[in-house]
C-alpha cells in the first residue's frame, strides 16, 4: 500500500491549516477526467481517498426530468457540520431524557469531486483537494467507514456460522485468526454484529413467509419431499411439517419403533419442534423428519400425524411419547394400527411426588417397586401380584395415582408387553431426549423460523455425517475376536460394529454353559442347557430378533456351518443402508436456491488451498503464483459487474436460500401460549417449590412480622410508630418471638412510642 503523506500548507491570510494529499499524479483525479460510468468515478475517488489517508461518502445527486441523474458530489467524509439540537434552558424536564453519547467527525472539509454526465460519459467538473484536518495514519486506515466494507464472503460466512450457531462476534474473530489481524480482516466486529441485526429486521414479518417458502421450493424440486403447513383465520402460522427423501428411506428400514417428543425454546415465536426420531442399526438416533407447532392442541397433533402418514404412509409398530393428553388422544385417532407405549422414565420421576418423599427415602418402597417395573424377566400375572403385595405391605390402597398407574399398566409396564414385538428396544423417551438435546445445542430461543430451518438442517447433515461414520467403520474395521469359534468371524461380518459387541458378548458366555441333555423329538431336538453361574429353570427368550448365549450354544453342539441369516433382523445388518445413499444430495434445487455461484465459489476455493499446499515449499513457484493473483486482482477491479437486487428481502434471501412468491403471505404465529413458552401460572411440585423456597431470601413483613407479604399488604391492623398510639416493648418482643429478632431500631421506637 502506499505510504501516506501529506502536505501541510498554511494560508497567509488567515493563518488557517490545509492539508494535501502526496500522491503520484496518476492517482489523482482532475478537472476533465472521463469516467464511463458513475461506480467507476466513485471507486477512483475512493482508491485516491484510500492512499492519501482519508474516507469518503456521497453527496448530492441532480436528475433530470425523466429521472435520470446527470451530476453527482462525493465529498470529504468530514465535510459539514452536526445539526446542533435546540436546548430549552427553563425547562429542566428536557435535559433529563436519556440519549446515547455519540461524538461527531464533521470538522466543515471543503475537498470534493463533482462530476456531470455528457456525452454517455462521466466528466470531473469540479475537483478541491485541500483538506482542513490531518490524514489518518497508515496503519489506523481499516477505521475509517470507506476502508470497511462487508463482502459477499464476510456475508457468507457470517451465515455459515449461524447453522452452527455461531454468533457473529465469534464468526469474526475466526476470520480475524485466519486472515492475520484486525486490520486485514476488512470490516470491523460492529460490522458483522449491525449485519446479523439487519438481517434479523429485513426478515422480520417475512420470517414464516420465507420459511414456508424455502420447503415448498424443496418439495417443488427435489424429489420425494414432503411439506405442509396450516395457518388460521389471520394466515399466522399454527403449523409446519417437513420430510426428506433419505428421512424416508431411513423411516422405511428403522421406523419400526418410533419416539416423538416436543421441545421448547428453539425459536423466538415459543413454536414447539417436534423431531421424530428412531433407532438406526448403530444404535444411534436417526431423524425421521420434524415439526413446527404454535399450539399443543389435540387439534394440533391430529393436523401433524396426518401429515405423516401423508408422507410416510404406513403406521409405526410401537410409538413412544410421554403423558401428554393432546398426544395420546391424537395417537388413537390417527395411528390406531400402533401400539403406544408411555415413557417410563417420565412415570418413574413422579413417584417421590405422588407417594411421598418420606416414603421412597426411608424405606424400602422405592427399590421394591423397581425391582419390579423395569425387569421383563417376571410374568405379566407376577407383576400383578408383587405390584398388589408391596401396595398392602406399605398401605397405599387409597393413592389414586398409583391405582391409575396399575390401570394403565399394558402402556409402559415391560412385564406386560414383552410378547409383543419390539417392545424392549424403546421404553423411554430418552431417545427424543438426546434428540432435542442434539438440536438445541444449534438451536436457540432467539432464533428466527429462517434460522431455525438453517439450523436444523445443519444438525441433521452432521447425524447423517455420522451414520456414514459409523457404516463405514463397520464395513472397514475389524474388531478383536474373543473365541476362535468360526461363528464369531461371520457374526463380525454380518452385524455393525455396535451390534456385533452385543453379540460378541453372548458368544462368550456361552462357554459356560454345559448341555446337560437333549432329546429328539420328531424334526426337533430338544436341548436342556445348564448355566453353571445362575439358577435358572425360566424358559430363554429371544428380543428384538437378537440371538442370545444359548441359541449360539446349541447352534455350536449342532456344528452348523453357515451362519442362520433368517434369524438376523434386517434392522441390525451392516449392509441395510447402501453404501452411500444415507448423504444429502440438493444439487437438483442449486439452479434454483443459488445459480450455481456458491458452488463455483466453493471450487475456487479448494483450488486455491490446494495450489497453496503444493506450492508451499517452493518459494518461486509461491512469488509467480503471488504475481497472477494480483495481475488478475486488478483486472477485476475494471469489471463491471451487474448490481444486487434492488431490495434487501431479496439480497438475503439469496444468501441464505428463501425468497418469497406469489401466494398469500404466511404471518409469524402470535397470541399462542405453549406448555413449555415460560408461563409461571402452572402448579409446582412441592419439591419444586421447596426449592426455590430455600434459594432466596424470603420476604417479611415489617408490621406483623410475618413471612410471605410486605407491611402494605398486612391483614392485620398498621402500627403507628410517630406517637398517635402506645406501643408495648413486651408486645412488640412478644411477636418476634414468632421467627423475626427484631432490630435495636425497631426497639427504640417502640419505647419512644
Amino acid at each position: 500500500m502506499h505510504k501516506v503523506v501529506g502536505i501541510e500548507v498554511t494560508s497567509p491570510n488567515s493563518g488557517q491549516k490545509f492539508y494535501i494529499p502526496d500522491v503520484p499524479v496518476k492517482n489523482k483525479p482532475y478537472e476533465g477526467t472521463l469516467f464511463v460510468s458513475l461506480d467507476h468515478a466513485l471507486k477512483y475517488y475512493q482508491y485516491y481517498a484510500r492512499i492519501s489517508g482519508f474516507s469518503v461518502r456521497k453527496s448530492t445527486e441532480r436528475h433530470d426530468r425523466f429521472g435520470a441523474s446527470t451530476q453527482k458530489q462525493f465529498v470529504c467524509s468530514q465535510e459539514g457540520f452536526n445539526k446542533k439540537k435546540k436546548v430549552d434552558t427553563l425547562n429542566d424536564t428536557a435535559r433529563q431524557k436519556a440519549s446515547r453519547i455519540s461524538v461527531s467527525k464533521r470538522v466543515g472539509c471543503k475537498a470534493e469531486m463533482c462530476v456531470v454526465f455528457e456525452c454517455n460519459l462521466w466528466c470531473v467538473k469540479k475537483f478541491v483537494e485541500k483538506h482542513n484536518h490531518p490524514f489518518v495514519d497508515e496503519e489506523d486506515m481499516h477505521f475509517l467507514v470507506s476502508s470497511r466494507k462487508l463482502t459477499h464472503l464476510h456475508k457468507h460466512i457470517i451465515n455459515s456460522m449461524s447453522r452452527m450457531n455461531v454468533g457473529p462476534v465469534r464468526a469474526f474473530n475466526m476470520m480475524r485468526e485466519i486472515y492475520g489481524g484486525f486490520e486485514e480482516v476488512g470490516a470491523s466486529r460492529e460490522d458483522f454484529k449491525n449485519y446479523r441485526k439487519k438481517y434479523n429486521t429485513v426478515i422480520g414479518e417475512y420470517d414464516a413467509e420465507m420459511a414456508v417458502n424455502h420447503l415448498m421450493r424443496k418439495k417443488e424440486y427435489l424429489p420425494n419431499f414432503s411439506c405442509e403447513y396450516t395457518t388460521d383465520d389471520q394466515n399466522c402460522l399454527r403449523g409446519l411439517f417437513w420430510a426428506d427423501e433419505l428421512g424416508k428411506k431411513n423411516y422405511h428400514i428403522f421406523g419400526d419403533v418410533m419416539s416423538f417428543d416436543a421441545t421448547y425454546r428453539s425459536n423466538k415465536y415459543s413454536m414447539v419442534f417436534v423431531p421424530f426420531t428412531g433407532i438406526d442399526n448403530h444404535c444411534c438416533n436417526v431423524t425421521f423428519c420434524g415439526a413446527l407447532l404454535a399450539s399443543e392442541t389435540t387439534e394440533s397433533y391430529v393436523w401433524l400425524l396426518r401429515c405423516f402418514l401423508k408422507a410416510f404412509f404406513k403406521q409405526p409398530q410401537v410409538v413412544v411419547t410421554d403423558q401428554d393428553p393432546a398426544m395420546t388422544k391424537a395417537i388413537d385417532l390417527v395411528l390406531k394400527k400402533s401400539r403406544h407405549r408411555f415413557c417410563m422414565w417420565h412415570i418413574m420421576n413422579k413417584l417421590s411426588i405422588k407417594v411421598g418423599v418420606r416414603l421412597c427415602n426411608s424405606t424400602d418402597f422405592k427399590k421394591d417397586i423397581c425391582n419390579i417395573v423395569w425387569t421383563d424377566a417376571i410374568s405379566s400375572e407376577e407383576f400383578d401380584k408383587k405390584w398388589q403385595a408391596i401396595i398392602d405391605q406399605y398401605n397405599l390402597k387409597d393413592n389414586k395415582w398409583l391405582h391409575d398407574m396399575f390401570g394403565i399398566r399394558k402402556s409402559w409396564i415391560p412385564a406386560h408387553n414383552k410378547d409383543e414385538l419390539f417392545s424392549g428396544l424403546m421404553r423411554t423417551t430418552s431417545r427424543s431426549e438426546s434428540e432435542n438435546h442434539f438440536f438445541g445445542q444449534l438451536c436457540n430461543s432467539r432464533s428466527t423460523l429462517v434460522e431455525f430451518l438453517s439450523h436444523y438442517e445443519s444438525a441433521l447433515e452432521s447425524q447423517r455425517h455420522t451414520h456414514r461414520k459409523n457404516d463405514h467403520d463397520s464395513r472397514f474395521t475389524n474388531p478383536e475376536l474373543k473365541t476362535i469359534w468360526w461363528l464369531e468371524a461371520e457374526a463380525a461380518k454380518i452385524y455393525t460394529r455396535t451390534t456385533f459387541l452385543d453379540a460378541q458378548h453372548e458368544i462368550d458366555y456361552m462357554r459356560k454353559l454345559m448341555c446337560q441333555t437333549y432329546h429328539p423329538e420328531g424334526d426337533f431336538v430338544k436341548y436342556y442347557i445348564k448355566d453353571w453361574t445362575q439358577m435358572t429353570t425360566k424358559p430363554f427368550e429371544v428380543l428384538f430378533f437378537f440371538l442370545i448365549w444359548h441359541i449360539f450354544y446349541v447352534l455350536r453342539q449342532m456344528d452348523i456351518r453357515e451362519f442362520p441369516k433368517k434369524y438376523v433382523l434386517r434392522r441390525w445388518r451392516r449392509d441395510v443402508v447402501p453404501n452411500g445413499s444415507n448423504r444429502n444430495d440438493d444439487s437438483s434445487v442449486v439452479p434454483v436456491f443459488d445459480d450455481g455461484g456458491r458452488a463455483l465459489m466453493r471450487d475456487i476455493m479448494y483450488a486455491n488451498e490446494y495450489i497453496l499446499n503444493k506450492l508451499s515449499v517452493n518459494m518461486q513457484e509461491l512469488s509467480l503464483y503471488k504475481e497472477h493473483v494480483e495481475s488478475y486482482m486488478q483486472k477485476a477491479d475494471n469489471i463491471e459487474f451487474v448490481p444486487p437486487p434492488p431490495g434487501k428481502r431479496d439480497r438475503f434471501g439469496e444468501l441464505t436460500g428463501t425468497s418469497q412468491n406469489d401466494r398469500l403471505p404466511v404471518r409469524v404465529p402470535l397470541g399462542y401460549k405453549t406448555k413449555g413458552s415460560g408461563s409461571h401460572k402452572r402448579i409446582k411440585s412441592k419439591i419444586e417449590e421447596a426449592i426455590v423456597k430455600a434459594g432466596r431470601k424470603q420476604k417479611q413483613c415489617q408490621n406483623c412480622f410475618e413471612y410471605g407479604h410486605y407491611a402494605t399488604t398486612c391483614p392485620e391492623p398498621q402500627q403507628n410508630i410517630n406517637g398517635a398510639e402506645s406501643v408495648n416493648v413486651a408486645n412488640v418482643v412478644d411477636k418476634s418471638q414468632k421467627g423475626k429478632q427484631l432490630s435495636l431500631l425497631d426497639v427504640a421506637f417502640s419505647v419512644s412510642a
